[in-house]
């Protein structure tokens, strides 16, 4: 009895000696097979970055549905693991709708300041029922907020899509905010002006998206004519140039000095439309217009960089909408018809520039060719299998809605609609006669990036009471596309080098209940996990009893 009094004593003192060793030290061990409870090391220096309180408000508290439950779960988590590496992070559990007296004017104050809610669908013991919720979190910092949006959808996923999407862009969707609120130098962004490119109106929403990373200026190259010199250091003190859908031609100076802001290293993208047709251009022409090829002057310039943007038209049956009127006054009819000029384009996920995002939406796009040469080029964007082409000129006319299309001709398909071009850039007018007598002119640059959309609508958002809607909003049917988070990938990764975008790429595995199965097998686990337990403890006693009798009888 003494042996066994001083083992135990022994063992607790142990237990309590590496108790207090592991109150001195902290460590957490992942041992999930995709590293979900890891962060990214750009994530970690996103993070370290604060010396003061970080509130993030989660609204994902109260009774919410089973599917939010484990978005809540995960992103708390993820909030710990941020926590872990600085004492500054702290988060809080908020149930938004907790007052019901106020919930309407909650809500409604919600969705002032842009916080969309999700509309759920309950079904349960046959009854259906509505909820709202509001998967977002709120990331504030000294006097400023971001907001970050926990919920990802995407078109026609299932429940359990809809959850790994979200949890996969956890991490990166607060390392992020973190690092829009520790921003203390932005880079600087150029919208060039001057060739007859959308007007602000037309690109505001996406401006003032990335206004919060980065710092906006214009750029007009009609002072080319007056002074090259001038207007190319101007440009060069920019990080960036974005180039909307100019409808007006480049002269030889004005290329020259986009080649030499690209060969020193600055970062662009190019938003392009090589067929002239608009939509309006239909309406306002009864019903009908001609789409003609648009000539730049920029064919020469894209093919230095190895892609050629076709002067023809992508012809999709994976289609978007457009909305048509019918009959008058009172009586007018708004119907959604498919259009198949302007494709609903789906990530091929091949990038941390398209991985995880919505469809986008193209309107009268462009096949592009990509073409052999020294540099390295991805396709981010591409048409459906089942999609073709159009020549040019072509009369394009609401008529062609009243004859279904030949599914046996849309064979030429998997066309690039969007292009990343990186490497060593060389300038077009290398062992060229220059147009333009700069006092250094560079031929061969530093390592660098580009994107080019053969698409100049790509950008545009659409108008409402004269003020911009949200890009990839489309009023008239009511959808929203990924456009927006499309050209946002974009940008970051042309002007990021943190690394922190790939973060993007990271894949998350969340294996859920099957819900069929539990509705079926229900009473077979209840008796599993409530019977069995109750049965076993009743054959316990029963036996010990049995012994007791058996041992003290003798």
């Amino acid at each position: 009895m003494g042996k066994f009094v001083i083992s135990a004593v022994k063992v607790l003192a142990i237990v309590v000696v590496l108790n207090v060793i592991a109150g001195f030290f902290y460590g957490r061990f992942d041992l999930t097979e995709d590293k979900r409870f890891t962060l990214s090391q750009p994530s970690v220096e996103a993070v370290q970055k604060f010396d003061s309180p970080v509130i993030v408000d989660v609204l994902l508290d109260g009774n919410i549905p089973p599917e939010f439950a484990k978005l809540k779960v995960e992103t708390i988590q993820l909030l710990e693991s941020f926590t872990v590496k600085n004492k500054h992070i702290q988060y809080n559990l908020v149930n938004p709708l907790e007052d019901e007296t106020r919930s309407q004017q909650t809500i409604a104050d919600l969705q002032q300041i842009g916080l969309k809610p999700a509309n759920v669908t309950i079904e349960e013991n046959g009854k259906v029922s509505q909820e709202l919720v509001f998967p977002w979190a709120m990331v504030n910092y000294k006097n400023k907020t971001v907001k970050v949006s926990l919920l990802k959808n995407k078109l026609g996923s299932s429940m359990e899509d809809r959850i790994n999407n979200s949890v996969q862009q956890l991490e990166y969707a607060f390392a992020d905010a973190f690092t829009k609120l520790s921003i203390t130098d932005k880079k600087r962004v150029a919208v060039i002006k001057g060739n007859g490119e959308l007007d602000d109106i037309y690109i505001a929403d996406y401006l003032t998206t990335i206004r919060e990373y980065y710092n906006i200026g214009a750029i007009t190259l009609d002072s080319v004519a007056e002074n090259p010199q001038k207007t190319l250091d101007q440009l060069n003190a920019f990080d960036l140039a974005l180039i909307a859908k100019p409808t007006e031609v480049f002269s030889d100076e004005e290329k020259f000095v986009l080649d030499q802001f690209v060969v020193n290293g600055g970062r662009s993208i190019w938003l392009m439309d090589q067929v002239a047709m608009e939509m309006d251009s239909i309406f306002n022409n009864g019903g009908s217009a001609l789409a003609i090829p648009r000539d730049l002057n920029l064919k020469d310039f894209f093919f230095n960089y190895g892609v050629r943007i076709n002067p023809v038209l992508i012809n999709d049956l994976y289609f978007t909408q457009i909305v048509l009127a019918s009959g008058e006054g009172n009586d007018s009819q708004y119907n959604p018809v498919p259009w198949y000029y302007h494709p609903m384009v789906f990530s091929r996920n091949n990038h941390p520039i398209n991985t995880n995002i919505e469809a986008v939406r193209y309107q009268f796009t462009s096949p592009m060719d990509i073409l052999e040469n020294d540099y390295r080029k991805t396709a981010l964007l591409q048409s459906s299998p089942l999609s073709k082409t159009d020549g040019t000129p072509r009369q394009i006319g609401l008529d062609i809605l009243n004859t279904p299309p030949d599914r046996e001709s849309y064979t030429d398909g998997n066309h690039p609609l969007a292009v990343l071009i990186e490497g060593k850039f060389s300038s077009m007018f290398k062992n060229r006669i220059k147009p333009l007598d700069f006092s250094e002119i560079q031929e061969t640059g530093p390592e660098n990036k580009m994107i080019i959309v053969s698409d100049g609508d790509l950008i545009k958002n659409q108008l409402r009471n004269g003020g911009p809607l949200e890009l990839g909003y489309d009023k008239w049917t009511n959808s929203s596309y990924g456009n927006k988070e499309f050209l946002v990938n974009c940008i970051n990764y042309l002007l990021d080098d943190t690394g922190l975008i790939n973060i993007r790429n990271k894949r998350v595995s969340i294996p859920l209940l099957d819900t069929e199965k539990i509705a079926v097998q229900k009473s077979k686990w209840q008796f599993i996990n409530i019977g069995i337990p109750v049965v076993l403890t009743l054959l316990a006693g029963i036996f010990f009893r049995y012994y007791r009798k058996r041992k003290y009888a003798a």
